[in-house]
């Protein structure tokens, strides 16, 4: 049934008040859908009362629509009274469906008669931003409708892309979180602690990683390791060789041969020849007061004794990187650990921070030492310990430090 060309009437005082409401004053273009848009909207634009215009499109039926549905249209107006041989089968919405299936993101506007309400408010739950009816219709109405349902379909978008995106995020926290390991230390003496802060921003994995194990023969291994890179394939290559550890650790080997295998395992999963992972592997034998060390490009845990303060490990004897040499070699060194003890392992983002800010010398070794016997003075140890350091890296460096970072602790007491 064919309506009014919408041609711009006087507008009431009432209506002018609502259109000044309107966001947005540019230029819009309307797709009409209706089976006699030369009896129907004969005008090729409105003018609003601000002045914006609104081009009109008109199109018989779907496919034509579809053709003239091209990106600079920004709103579809269906008509629901068109004939039954243009819809699709007896749903008297599956013209409508069709353009919200076909036109996700356009905002779509129904025509109907005023005694089909029902029917056209049933549009609007299946999708349509407003009804529109032929009694009612002039060119103020229909181009204040157009800019409502325009401004109301970004809305209703940006809020699909705000749930959409902390939908991924916490998906996202969840997998990370996952990953993270737990350590298997069930039998042992030995207290464990650990802190992880990821370089990249928002993220809870980076590419550091770290485990630590317990084996039936009553051996606590521990390792911290990190691939060269920050982004999500570094987190991912990190995780993967973390896995290979422990099952490795868990089938016998150690030292150079599990130091070997790993590096098979990292050529393989790396993306190019330029990745590599800097490790270090501790296995600290059951009664405690021994353990081997293996360093590969890593830097050297520190062990702290009571009344001796915190020191260095030796890291002479370290072999390279892994994925650096193709038959490189990881000698294993034994230390003496003592009665009681604090074991730290760390990755190279706790002393690559500033010392004093931007400009000022990176903390290094000696300075972690040293700040971690500050520490250890105030009485701190484990959580705390760690809490406290990570904390104290980042107020030299005078802000986030840029590096991942990971620490983990093992701690045996006296009996």
């Amino acid at each position: 049934m064919p309506v009014p060309a919408p041609v711009p009437a006087p507008v009431p005082a009432q209506r002018q008040r609502v259109n000044t409401l309107d966001v947005s004053n540019g230029d819009l273009t309307l797709l009409v859908i209706e089976d006699d848009p030369a009896g129907t909207f004969t005008v090729p634009e409105l003018v609003d009362a601000a002045g914006g215009r609104v081009r009109i499109r008109t199109a018989r039926n779907l496919t034509e629509a579809e053709r003239l549905l091209t990106d600079d249209v920004h709103c579809v107006l269906v008509d629901l009274d068109l004939p039954a041989d243009a819809r699709r089968g007896d749903d008297p919405l599956s013209v409508l469906r069709h353009v919200l299936r076909v036109a996700p993101r356009h905002a779509v506007l129904v025509l109907a008669r005023s005694e089909r309400a029902e029917l056209a408010a049933e549009a609007v739950r299946a999708g349509a931003q407003d009804r529109l009816f032929r009694e009612e219709l002039d060119g103020p109405l229909l181009s204040r409708a157009i800019r409502y349902a325009v401004e109301r379909k970004r809305a209703d978008s940006v809020q699909v892309k705000l749930a959409e995106s902390r939908l991924r995020a916490q998906e996202n926290a969840r997998l990370e979180r996952g990953l993270l390991p737990t350590p298997l230390l069930q039998g042992s003496d030995l207290r464990f602690a650990a802190r992880y802060r990821p370089g990249r921003s928002r993220a809870l994995l980076g590419g550091d990683f770290y485990d630590t194990v317990r084996t039936p023969d009553g051996t606590v291994h521990a390792m911290i390791g990190d691939v060269c890179g920050h982004g999500p394939d570094e987190a991912a290559l990190g995780v993967e060789l973390r896995i290979a550890w422990r099952a490795l650790t868990f089938a016998g080997l150690c030292g150079d041969e599990l130091l070997s295998t790993l590096q098979q395992v990292l050529e393989h999963e790396r993306e190019n020849e330029e990745i590599f992972a800097t490790l270090c592997t501790v296995d600290i034998e059951p009664d405690g007061r021994r353990a081997g060390l293996c360093l590969a490009g890593h830097p050297a845990p520190l062990v702290a004794r009571p009344a001796q303060g915190a020191r260095l490990l030796p890291y002479e004897d370290g072999g390279p990187a892994l994925g650096v040499l193709p038959r490189a070699r990881w000698p294993r060194r034994q230390v003496e650990l003592g009665g009681v003890w604090s074991l730290m392992m760390y990755t190279d983002g706790l002393i690559e921070g500033r010392s004093a800010g931007p400009g000022s010398p990176r903390l290094g070794q000696e300075g972690m030492v040293d700040m971690i016997n500050r520490q250890l003075a105030r009485g701190l140890v484990g959580e705390e310990l760690l809490e406290a350091a990570v904390a104290e890296v980042r107020d030299l460096n005078d802000g986030e430090l840029t590096d991942d970072v990971a620490v983990l602790l093992l701690d045996r007491a006296a009996r």
